[in-house]
């Protein structure tokens, strides 16, 4: 991709977020921040439905909050242990890279915040993050957290994550002006298939694993050093 076609955003800077619940980061971002969305379908022809996604980003001293929010007619948590397929139910993702790393980050959430998380040079290479590590992510997600079949209906829903800079190789008080990534919503056996993405990828098979057509995160405070 050319610069000029790269999508961006700033991220805004709010040391209080970790000191607050993430259902009360929820409600500070959705007054606070400009949504963003995910309605790029870059495989039209083949997964044409198009639930209403989109996402408010900021960060801490600590983590990066990620808060996804959803509309659709279908509803389907069937996963709910670490690092199972969650991409086959309802799901949102969050892929990334930071400077300096030839690996790039894929974190992966179903709506009731199940995780399955990795990080890699290839698709075909994954290093899967341990229980422990999983853990450090910070959850809440709306639905609650206890899996179900596939429900048919309107529903809205919000999962919102923190991650921290410490999991993905950032030092807290080095953080670099940028990171790439790019922001997903599937749901490979729900009912309607879907795959969406934030920035667009130009690319003639279905794989969100491109790290080439991810857009660029820029970290807005001060602090920011590198």
């Amino acid at each position: 991709m050319s610069n000029s076609t790269v999508k961006q955003l700033t991220m805004s800077y709010y040391p209080q977020l970790d000191n607050m619940n993430l259902e009360d980061v929820s409600n500070f971002l959705e007054q606070e921040e400009e949504k963003h969305h995910i309605k790029c379908r870059n495989w039209v022809e083949k997964f044409h439905f198009h639930p209403l996604t989109a996402f408010t980003i900021a960060y801490s001293d600590k983590y990066i909050y990620v808060d996804f929010y959803v509309r659709g007619n279908y509803l389907r948590a069937v996963n709910y242990t670490n690092n199972s397929p969650v991409a086959e139910d309802s799901c949102v993702e969050f892929f990334l890279s930071v400077p300096g790393s030839k690996e790039y980050w894929n974190f992966e959430f179903n709506c009731i915040g199940t995780v399955n998380a990795s990080h890699r040079e290839t698709r075909e290479n994954p290093t899967r993050l341990t229980d422990q590590e999983i853990s450090l992510i910070k959850r809440y997600a709306s639905c609650g957290t206890r899996p179900f079949e596939e429900m048919e209906g309107n529903f809205s829903w919000n999962l919102i994550v923190a991650i921290p800079f410490s999991l993905i190789g950032i030092d807290c008080n080095n953080i670099p002006n940028m990171i790439r990534g790019n922001f997903y919503k599937c749901g490979s056996k729900t009912s309607a298939p879907h795959l969406l993405s934030w920035s667009p990828i130009i690319y003639p098979k279905p794989d969100f694993h491109r790290p080439e057509f991810f857009g660029e995160l820029f970290f807005s405070d001060g602090q920011a050093s590198i």
